[in-house]
């Protein structure tokens, strides 16, 4: 991206602070910010608020799962319905995420994937039950496309009228495409 994607400008606010927000607003009930490079001028941009917290993963070189692993074991074992991964870079709607848990909490579903034009997407809601297989993900093994295809039986496909469930915003072409609509 060429800059730190948590704060680049989105609506008015960084993009850090539209996520947490969001998040919070959809009635998540804890939102974990897991930091690793330049995280002390992220976590110095971010409005605090309740029910989040930052944790740190000292081994975020060694990619993405290590910073799941971070999240996953910064939980206090209260989450009763299930995780939540979002990344900074993909900026989603309160109303979006809102209904996503609405249709995870009422499904037997260990897994809920947004789709849009069937084509999935994200946050993906992991049932509590499997944060022990989170636990063990690798890059190796593609990280959590391991844990959604060992589950596809029990996965929901949940189709949305947002298109914004696909956005991941890894380039400024991609950022622009979408920030300036």
């Amino acid at each position: 991206m060429g800059q730190m994607k948590a704060l680049l400008d989105w609506e008015g606010t960084s993009l850090i602070n539209y996520q947490v927000s969001t998040l919070l607003d959809a009635g998540i009930a804890e939102v974990i910010i897991v930091l690793g490079h330049e995280a002390a001028a992220i976590q110095a941009k971010v409005i605090l608020r309740d029910r989040i917290r930052f944790v740190m993963n000292h081994a975020y070189k060694e990619g993405k799962t290590t910073s799941i692993k971070s999240g996953l074991n910064a939980l206090d074992g209260a989450s009763s319905e299930g995780v939540m991964f979002l990344n900074v870079d993909q900026p989603r709607t309160t109303d979006t995420i809102a209904m996503l848990m609405e249709c995870h909490n009422d499904s037997s579903a260990q897994i809920t994937i947004p789709t849009y034009k069937q084509k999935g997407g994200h946050p993906i809601i992991f049932d509590s039950n499997l944060i022990p297989e989170l636990l063990c993900v690798k890059e190796e093994t593609f990280g959590l496309k391991h844990i959604t295809d060992a589950y596809s039986k029990q996965t929901q496909r949940l189709e949305v009228a947002d298109p914004s469930v696909l956005w991941d915003l890894n380039t400024p072409d991609q950022y622009n495409k979408v920030h300036y609509k």
